[in-house]
């Protein structure tokens, strides 16, 4: 790997681990559905203008309902988890979780695509829970319900992006990544805007949070959302998926970092030793299959 692709994995890494320090910012002021549906939106306006300035060429041979159902999957729905995440987890711990994304990509694939499992996926997978299970259990916050309902949302976050992983290949295969990325997120926004409507009408948020609110919310929409997709996209384009795909094991790192240096959020050994289970579950996951030699 290239040292400039190497700056690029970091920066990708340090951008989506801010995002759930701003979410924790964002979401106990603005409320869950608000904070889902202003950062998918204003990542969805960044792209329009990214990709206007870049002069691409809006077709989507014929792709874009794929591309708009697929948005509300990948985007829309974890974005709302984790909005309802934030209001009772450390940013740090939202961060750790998120790492779960390839285990709930491994256990989708064999339950739902046909996909082998091998005693090194299945080792991870439990492997990875358990990790989940020590850090929602010994860290800094206490255990209840609220923690709880926390980890529960994470983690269905993260079986959306399995989910989207598997058919983002089937459905949209071949069409320009910037393209996908633009789609993805007008499917978001078409998704959460009558629920956004339907919440202001309601039960409009108590207030609407001062400067750093917005600033976090414009933050989480064009850098760890909009930017954050095309530095991705570039990524696999010059290192591939599977190189590309190491970003996950250290966005936890940031995500810890972040927290315990601008919102102040207590750390724990518990932040270590989950942590560390779930690396090594990633990397049971993640790893290469070993090739049989000829007989």
């Amino acid at each position: 790997m290239s040292p400039t692709a190497l700056a690029r994995l970091l920066t990708l890494a340090a951008v989506w681990g801010a995002s759930f320090l701003f979410m924790r910012i964002i979401a106990p002021v603005l409320g869950t559905v608000p904070t889902a549906f202003f950062r998918v939106s204003i990542a969805c306006l960044g792209l329009i203008a990214l990709l206007g300035a870049a002069r691409v060429r809006w077709d989507f041979q014929g792709k874009l309902g794929a591309c708009l159902v697929l948005g509300m999957i990948n985007s829309g729905i974890p974005a709302t988890f984790y909005s309802v995440a934030a209001q009772v987890l450390p940013a740090g711990y939202s961060a750790i979780f998120n790492a779960t994304t390839p285990l709930m990509g491994v256990l989708i694939g064999v339950l739902f695509f046909k996909e082998p499992m091998t005693l090194a996926k299945l080792s991870g997978i439990f492997l990875g829970l358990f990790g989940v299970g020590i850090l929602s259990g010994a860290g800094p916050v206490a255990l209840d319900a609220a923690l709880l309902q926390g980890a529960l949302a994470c983690l269905a976050a993260t079986t959306c992006y399995g989910f989207a992983g598997y058919l983002a290949r089937r459905w949209v295969s071949g069409l320009d990544s910037r393209l996908s990325a633009l789609g993805s997120m007008l499917g978001a926004t078409l998704l959460l805007t009558p629920l956004f409507a339907w919440s202001v009408l309601t039960q409009p948020p108590a207030s609407w949070g001062g400067w750093p609110v917005w600033g976090s919310l414009v933050g989480l929409g064009l850098l760890c959302t909009a930017f954050a997709y095309i530095l991705y996209f570039r990524l696999l384009a010059e290192i591939g998926p599977v190189k590309a795909s190491t970003v996950t094991f250290m966005i936890p790192v940031f995500g810890v970092l972040w927290g315990a240096w601008l919102l102040n959020e207590p750390l724990s050994m518990a932040h270590l030793y989950g942590g560390l289970l779930i690396g090594v579950a990633l990397w049971l996951v993640l790893r290469p299959a070993r090739r049989r030699g000829a007989a």
